[in-house]
């Protein structure tokens, strides 16, 4: 199929399955013009030849806007465009539409965009996770194979798990941030949706790689990801932490993830119980350190050199009408929290321990790799996608991503597999492997895929 074929298809099946504001509000923004267009200009040739690919909303580009899911950047596009960007292009790659998220990344359901909430194809009542879920849903809806999304939390792997998708965060420093819109700096990081296994290995691999614009990128060569297909694992030992499976796991859950952790074994895996007593102060951590970097980030949407300005009285007066009408409720709520925990009295007492925390959880993940552990296999979130408006506190939102966010607090890579179903609704399995080592987390997600486990049911 050509390009220009390939796009014309992609929003053929948009259309179809209502993707856009008055259906499952999955896209945001598209061109269908320049899309061609670009897809006539495209190589032709490449890992990603002629693949329509739809990127988040917080990631860079030059023709559509960059709005992050909020008012405050309501029809932005940005002088120029993300590293990965233009990486996809080099590829072959067609970026023919923005995807909806939480605003700022700041979500666990996509429910806290600006432009509405998104809905899961899989099931419309549900959501479709967060904060990347417009880019997890537009691939499950069957528009593209691969999209772009970024973690901070979570927020690939786990709308990957509610839609039924494949949803890679490498380690960190292994794709460049420059072109993303930062939330928590020493958390973010661009990740990537798949249809299959085989599909995420593709985008990872055409994005992935040390960038001169991004001093965080580390130059450490990049494996052949398509190329870990397998369906043996003999050698390898994965570690299953009793800390992910407390009697308070959905046991449907906990069904599939025994299934998978068989199919493990069955091919060839050595399967070994494993300690992780820290990561019960993973959320905790998390939620100290990921919203006081969000204070600092989010201090230059002011209103005054670009985005929404609200006019006040005086320069003040003008910064409190625009953040505060720019703004919704979560990204004002972890701003404030931020700005609290960074406060002269409050620094040590939060900030600085909850750094010391992190490293114990570094260390301690470190160990357990060092030990003769391979990879770790856990679920990658305690239930199926929930309902629409189900969860109202923040708290209780925050939980769905205790499986997800020791991968960003430590800086391993991690993805999640489809495993199975409960009822109609998917479920995921994390791996986790040690730092730049995605191709042994590949070569255990293909076994997995290959096990036939998506579509078996609890």
């Amino acid at each position: 199929m050509s390009g220009v074929d390939a796009v014309a298809a992609a929003f053929a099946r948009a259309d179809a399955v209502g993707a856009w504001k008055d259906g499952l509000n999955i896209l945001l923004w598209g061109d269908r013009e320049r899309a061609v267009a670009a897809a006539k200009d495209a190589p032709g040739k490449g890992l990603l030849a002629s693949e329509p690919i739809v990127v988040k909303d917080n990631i860079a580009t030059t023709t559509l806007p960059t709005s992050c899911g909020s008012r405050i950047l309501e029809g932005y596009v940005s002088p120029y465009e993300a590293t990965v960007v233009t990486r996809l292009r080099a590829a072959g790659g067609i970026v023919m539409a923005k995807s909806n998220m939480d605003e700022f990344a700041m979500g666990s359901s996509t429910e806290h965009s600006a432009f509405g909430p998104a809905r899961n194809p899989i099931d419309p009542t549900r959501v479709p996770g967060g904060s990347s879920g417009g880019s997890a849903a537009a691939v499950a809806a069957g528009i593209v194979r691969i999209a772009l999304g970024s973690e901070t939390g979570g927020s690939v792997r786990q709308p990957a798990a509610f839609c039924g998708i494949v949803g890679v965060k490498p380690t960190y420093g292994r794709v460049s941030r420059f072109g993303l819109v930062a939330f928590a700096s020493s958390l973010d990081q661009v990740g990537v949706f798949g249809a299959t296994v085989g599909d995420a290995a593709r985008g990872l691999q055409a994005i992935a790689g040390v960038d001169e614009n991004d001093a965080t990128t580390v130059d450490v060569p990049v494996s052949d990801y398509v190329g870990a297909a397998t369906d043996r694992l003999d050698g390898m030992v994965i570690g299953v932490p009793k800390e992910a499976y407390p009697e308070s796991l959905d046991s449907r859950v906990r069904e599939r993830c025994d299934a998978a952790i068989d199919a493990l074994r069955s091919a060839g895996a050595t399967i070994r119980p494993v300690a992780l007593p820290t990561t019960e102060y993973a959320i905790p951590v998390y939620y100290i350190i990921a919203p006081a970097e969000c204070s600092s980030n989010l201090a230059r949407f002011d209103g005054v050199r670009y985005g929404l300005r609200i006019v006040g009285d005086g320069l003040r007066g003008m910064y409190e009408a625009t953040r505060s009408r720019g703004f919704g409720a979560e990204v004002t709520r972890r701003i404030l929290l931020g700005t609290y925990v960074l406060s002269h009295g409050y620094y040590d007492a939060y900030y600085r321990k909850a750094q010391g925390v992190r490293a114990l959880i570094s260390a301690e993940y470190a160990r357990t790799f060092a030990g003769g552990v391979h990879a770790l296999f856990t679920p990658t979130t305690p239930t199926p996608a929930f309902a629409l408006g189900a969860i109202t506190d923040p708290y209780e939102m925050y939980l769905s991503d205790i499986y997800t966010v020791t991968a960003n607090l430590t800086g391993m890579p991690g993805m999640s597999v489809p495993i199975g179903r409960v009822g109609t609704l998917p479920v995921g399995g994390q791996v986790l492997a040690p730092h730049f080592d995605e191709s042994t987390m590949f070569r255990i997600a293909y076994a997995l895929e290959r096990a036939g486990l998506a579509e078996q049911r609890s």
